[in-house]
């Protein structure tokens, strides 16, 4: 099968797209993302849709800005529009890595929505696939899962229709197209854990994939009878234990994180739910909320205050949706709880962790209107690699 003809063939199973499609690429500039962005603007351009390629600067090498800005130009010379996107702040360092992941990730999917995309389209190969495998399995039973095909991210969804293509392949399909790509140097960075599976040979290919479709099945099904999602960020769980996949999904969702809590210590909790902390969510019973389990969003590790400014989003779950005044930040109620004790008669736990706004004199506003909008909803998925 060609390059093409996978491509086509996984975006079908990831559909629909509609009549006119309209897909965003995240486009790095390297080999894998430049041949995404080529074969969505071919599949788009014969449906009458249109492609929008998203550019990151990170901004971590001196050359980056440059290689941004060619890319735009050879993406440009082959009709397609784009944006560069750049990153600051990020932390140098062990977690350099991992912040800028989620920092690319947070800026490709607020730009592709406030564009009108609602697809954003990876570019992760079957190296990349095995790669993840091998990671995964490092970390304890249950963890060697592969990438999922399609992710959700805010109010877009994640898509990777080249999980089966090798990346030999996608350097070849450049090569017959006459599209040059620029090539990374930190992909051979050997302080980085991928590079150095990668250079070791010790990838491998996802097993168990009907496996884990039963047990997305068997999560959703689960969180479908059991579980109760408040608005407010928190949820009651009416049984003594869960399926792996349907608590990881709440903890996620509940919790504003990206990645799943550590497989081993969700396998025994899933098992016997009791008092415990994983993934930023405290599991306590649910008292005066009914039987069962509360599952709500540890105070402590709530995110600190930003800006507030209409959309902004606080802690991976909150979008604020009032247009405040100058000066305002957006950030959890906290010890001021206290002072709102009697509101819905939620406990203390769920007070201190919503969402409130401060004034420059540390007047409080709430309630306020706000929308819980997790990074992995679980009415979307019930387990999102």
């Amino acid at each position: 099968m060609s390059v093409k003809e996978a491509f086509t063939t996984a975006l079908a199973r990831l559909g629909p797209f509609g009549a006119e499609p309209r897909l965003a690429v995240a486009a790095s500039g390297g080999a894998d993302s430049t041949a995404l962005a080529l074969l969505a603007h071919e599949f788009c351009a014969a449906r009458g849709g249109q492609v929008l390629a998203l550019i990151v600067d990170h901004g971590l090498r001196p050359e980056s800005g440059a290689e941004a800005a060619l890319t735009a130009q050879r993406l440009a010379a082959r009709g397609i529009a784009s944006q560069v996107l750049i990153l600051s702040g990020l932390p140098r360092g062990a977690r350099l890595q991992q912040a800028a992941r989620i920092a690319r990730y947070e800026a490709l999917a607020r730009a592709a929505f406030a564009a009108g995309y609602l697809h954003l389209l990876l570019g992760h190969h079957a190296a990349d696939q095995e790669e993840t495998v091998a990671m995964r399995a490092r970390r304890g039973p249950g963890g060697a899962e592969g990438i999922s095909a399609w992710s959700a991210r805010n109010q877009v969804l994640l898509l990777r229709p080249l999980l089966g293509v090798r990346p030999g392949a996608l350097r070849d399909y450049l090569r017959v197209q006459g599209m040059d790509w620029v090539e990374d140097p930190s992909n051979q960075a050997e302080k980085f854990e991928r590079v150095r599976i990668r250079q070791a040979g010790q990838g491998h290919p996802p097993s168990g994939a009907a496996e884990r479709a039963a047990r997305e099945v068997e999560g959703a099904a689960f969180l479908a009878r059991h579980a109760q999602i408040r608005p407010e960020g928190f949820a009651v769980l009416d049984a003594g234990s869960a399926p792996p996949s349907a608590l990881g999904a709440l903890i996620r969702s509940l919790g504003g994180g990206i990645y799943p809590p550590r497989q081993d210590r969700l396998a025994v909790l899933a098992a016997q739910l009791r008092p415990a902390t994983l993934g930023g969510v405290r599991i306590a019973p649910a008292g005066r909320l009914g039987p069962g389990w509360l599952l709500a969003r540890e105070p402590a590790a709530c995110a600190p205050p930003v800006p507030a400014t209409q959309g902004a989003r606080w802690d991976g779950r909150f979008t604020l949706l009032a247009e405040p005044g100058p000066g305002h930040s957006f950030g959890a109620l906290g010890v001021d709880a206290e002072k709102f004790r009697r509101y819905n008669e939620l406990p203390a736990a769920v007070l201190r962790s919503m969402p409130a706004l401060r004034d420059l004199a540390g007047n409080i506003q709430f309630p306020i209107p706000v929308k819980f909008s997790p990074q992995v909803p679980v009415t979307a998925h019930p387990f999102i690699a």
